[in-house]
């Protein structure tokens, strides 16, 4: 199976440096102050549901904003920008009733991320950029009932999971993407459909990308929604021999810290970790500042934790910029070597030996 020639330029990026990852993309669209009007645009002006919110429908409604944010990420120093797609696949297009722009999105969102990354790529040959596919978790969880008088109900199946995100991967894909990032995973079941999907695409394709994982801990708790640690979630995802595993979402840098040292213990890939620029105040909105948040994530860096670092909710350029600063003082963490043992998950790892 062919590799895509950016790979190679991927791993000598990483083996040099901490690799720089954008931040939201929501909260910089907010920015935007978007009406129905907006995300309709021309196309759409006639759609029967409101659409107001459809973040990923604006790669194809107003294009240069998307392209525009990418822009300014890639500006603040950011080495990997990640298409607008979260929710691009047609299990969540359902609710706007656009199941069948799926494979148009993904395609479409990859293109002007391909083309900003290029852009900059050009200007800084030294420090190519990448374009990582975001494969997001859907709104529906194939380990969990959503009826709590029902604890046998599921809303969704493992194949139906798999059907949308092979469709997605292959807009991601077809759209010039360099990785295939499966991110804010709270439910494991959900990501294992998305990267056997991932890799039957490969298989159709005769093409191999690196894949990123990024999980969510949902509270102090230190376990993902669906119930497993840190560790165990990786020994569920480790046969994916993904380019790197991490976190990212719910929590600010400070909360992270303990579940980001867990899998760098255990971890034979590379870390990332892209936390929320602290957590949301009682309106909703982020309040820790790019210096602040910086020099919360600066002891990772210091204590050689990571090897891709960015932001999430509530982070913008400007935080992303700091982080910047901040990280090309320190290298990349070193890759561990584990003597091979048997490692199994429930919701707790289990290490045989």
């Amino acid at each position: 199976m062919r590799r895509k020639p950016s790979w190679a330029a991927l791993e000598k990026a990483a083996s040099e440096r901490i690799l720089i990852i954008d931040g939201a993309m929501g909260t910089m669209i907010q920015r935007y102050k978007l009406g129905e009007e907006h995300y309709r645009g021309e196309r759409f002006a006639d759609h029967s549901k409101d659409i107001k919110g459809n973040n990923d429908l604006l790669v194809l409604t107003q294009p240069e904003i998307i392209q525009e944010i990418h822009g300014k990420y890639l500006q603040a120093g950011a080495d990997i920008i990640e298409t607008n797609t979260f929710n691009a696949q047609r299990i969540s297009m359902a609710d706007y009733h656009m199941e069948e722009l799926s494979y148009e999105m993904n395609v479409e969102a990859a293109k002007l991320a391909r083309r900003a990354a290029d852009e900059w790529t050009k200007k800084t040959p030294e420090k190519p950029r990448f374009v990582a596919g975001a494969v997001g978790p859907t709104n529906r969880t194939a380990s969990i009932s959503p009826d709590v008088n029902n604890p046998g109900y599921r809303n969704v199946s493992f194949d139906e999971l798999r059907e949308a995100y092979k469709e997605q991967v292959r807009g991601l894909i077809d759209g010039g993407s360099d990785i295939i990032l499966i991110e804010t995973i709270f439910d494991t079941l959900n990501a294992k459909a998305a990267g056997f999907a991932t890799l039957e695409v490969f298989e159709e394709k005769d093409l191999e990308l690196p894949i990123m994982i990024s999980g969510t801990i949902t509270d102090r708790s230190g376990r993902t929604l669906s119930g497993q640690t840190a560790e165990a979630f990786w020994y569920s995802m480790r046969h994916l021999r993904p380019f790197s595993i991490g976190l990212n979402c719910a929590l600010g840098a400070e909360l992270m810290r303990p579940y980001i040292a867990e899998l760098s213990h255990v971890a034979d890939v590379r870390i990332s970790a892209y936390p929320n620029a602290g957590l949301p105040n009682a309106m909703g909105e982020y309040d820790e500042g790019p210096d602040e948040m910086a020099c919360k994530v600066e002891p990772w860096l210091a204590d050689g934790l990571i090897n891709v670092v960015g932001g999430c909710c509530g982070s913008t350029p400007d935080h992303i910029a700091h982080i910047a600063s901040h990280a090309k003082s320190y290298k990349p963490r070193a890759l561990p070597k584990h003597d091979p043992r048997l490692r199994l998950s429930g919701l707790e790892p289990f290490v045989h030996g």
